[in-house]
């Protein structure tokens, strides 16, 4: 695990609205990540300082409504210009035929939004706690940043 995990703000959000639902403890992160599955209506919102090494202010998990895969929502704060190395490494470290992820810059705010299916990543299971996504999230992100870095 690439970050301290005991430093982690999580609050529980309503998808229409916004709102928090819950602020949760830390030990939130041991709970099952089907909890998203069987709370369609909310998504997990986790902030953490470490999450600054990999250029993200926040993560949030949570189901896709279209597709029913696990995501992973974020901002990337990188320039423009690595708008090629941020997609041929998605495309290269995603695995399956069908897969997809959003990315798309924000000029205004100077960083990326990228919206991630976790289906797709290497190690992925349904099976894991909402601490391991969390952590697979950050592997795939530090090794993008790390490429770019390069």
């Amino acid at each position: 695990m690439g970050f301290n995990l005991s430093e982690v703000t999580i609050e529980r959000c309503d998808k229409e609205t916004e709102d928090i639902i819950s602020k949760e403890e830390t030990s939130f992160l041991n709970t099952s990540l089907k909890h998203v599955k069987q709370n369609q209506n909310e998504f997990i919102y986790i902030e953490s300082p470490a999450f600054d090494e990999i250029k993200v202010d926040a993560i949030s998990l949570e189901l896709d409504d279209v597709f029913q895969t696990y995501t992973a929502l974020f901002g990337l704060a990188m320039q423009k210009k690595y708008t090629a190395a941020i997609k041929n490494y998605l495309n290269d470290n995603l695995k399956g035929e069908n897969k997809y992820f959003s990315a798309s810059f924000s000029g205004d705010e100077g960083m990326w939004d990228l919206n991630i299916p976790l289906d797709y990543i290497q190690g992925f299971s349904e099976d894991m706690t909402i601490g391991e996504a969390l952590s697979l999230t950050y592997q795939l992100i530090e090794t993008l940043v790390n490429e770019i870095k390069q």
